[in-house]
């Protein structure tokens, strides 16, 4: 120990007693610094193999599916698809694994902050994020809008006849609106957006088939427009309008308060108890679960639509690509095969506030 304490002091000869604690007390401070150094450097290290985007091929799809709620192949074909887009220098350097994993975590939780901001997967300020979901959401749309289709082939159209259990014949999807929250406007009638329930909100529309697949999304529309006003000029009544005047006879269950069209299935008004007109409510109704069960299941999969507890805090336009997007991944998944174990109350209250 007292050769250890001249070593480190630099001291020929021999020491007093004053010399030699000064020394030990050095050597305490030193070794007590070192260790404290070492700690840091493991921390770090630590944290660096845990970070999600460090190496994400070495992470499996679980993990990719909890954090992001897509699989590491649908993370690394919009990777394939978006890096020779994306300007990495205009966002702090960060690249793009970096800026599709923010976007995609946001779509997940519906967070600025404790799922993007400081979240420790991809800790970035918000101010950033704000400038990655910019530069990505355009991009990111357009890479993957194809996967919303209304058209369906033979084969599809066949399967699709499990709506003939409920007694009607060529009924291919379902149809229905929904309420997704948005941020009020300051400019250009903001009251437009405001609906029945007292909220500002996007009126969507959206059409799904039997695997819970969404054929078609209408997120132009202000809260206050009715859904029978958007199904008038939305693009889904054309294409079955169409289908129609061509000879085929392929229909959607929708609810009351659509128009009675040929190829749209809606309930009758107050039917007697018992009468047929009853009965055949009671099979719309069960026909009609599956697009509110496909509403629940794709906000409870991308939070940000949920608006349990937060809206989207951006103007309509943008609100309405989030949405688009949110529901051509939706889409990726179910082709993909990838169930989101949500509890049935997730889907309840997705449900509730369509």
């Amino acid at each position: 120990m007292r050769k250890r304490v001249q070593q480190s002091a630099k001291i020929d000869g021999p020491l007093t007693q004053q010399e030699l604690l000064d020394s030990a007390h050095s050597l305490l401070i030193w070794t007590q610094a070192d260790g404290f150094l070492s700690d840091i450097k493991r921390l770090k290290s630590d944290a660096q193999q845990n970070h999600l985007w460090k190496k994400p091929i070495a992470r499996g799809s679980v993990f990719f599916i909890q954090n992001l709620r897509v699989s590491k192949a649908i993370f690394l074909y919009l990777f394939d698809g978006l890096h020779a887009q994306l300007n990495t220098q205009r966002c702090y350097g960060l690249d793009t694994k970096e800026q599709i994993a923010a976007c995609l975590i946001f779509f997940a939780t519906g967070s600025y902050q404790r799922g993007v901001g400081k979240d420790f997967h991809i800790a970035i300020a918000q101010k950033t994020f704000s400038k990655v979901l910019l530069q990505t959401l355009v991009p990111l749309h357009n890479l993957i809008r194809d996967w919303i289709q209304l058209a369906m082939s033979e084969e599809e159209r066949q399967e699709a006849r499990f709506f003939e259990k409920s007694g009607f014949e060529n009924i291919v999807m379902c149809v229905d609106g929904t309420h997704i929250k948005i941020k009020k406007k300051t400019r250009n009638r903001p009251l437009q957006y405001l609906n029945r329930k007292n909220v500002y909100s996007i009126n969507a529309l959206i059409a799904c088939d039997h695997k819970y697949r969404i054929g078609a999304i209408d997120a132009r529309f202000a809260g206050s427009n009715h859904d029978a006003h958007i199904w008038r000029v939305s693009p889904v009544r054309a294409y079955f309008e169409h289908l129609h005047r061509s000879g085929q006879n392929d229909r959607l269950f929708g609810d009351a308060g659509y128009p009675s069209e040929p190829w749209i299935v809606r309930p009758h008004r107050d039917p007697d108890e018992g009468s047929v007109e009853a009965q055949e409510n009671s099979k719309i109704s069960s026909g009609r679960m599956t697009v509110e069960q496909s509403i629940g299941i794709l906000k409870s999969r991308f939070r940000c639509l949920l608006g349990a507890e937060r809206s989207l805090n951006y103007d309509p336009r943008k609100a309405g690509l989030i949405i688009n997007t949110c529901c051509a991944l939706h889409n990726m998944c179910i082709e993909h095969n990838i169930e989101w174990q949500q509890t049935f109350n997730s889907i309840i209250r997705g449900i509730e506030d369509s």
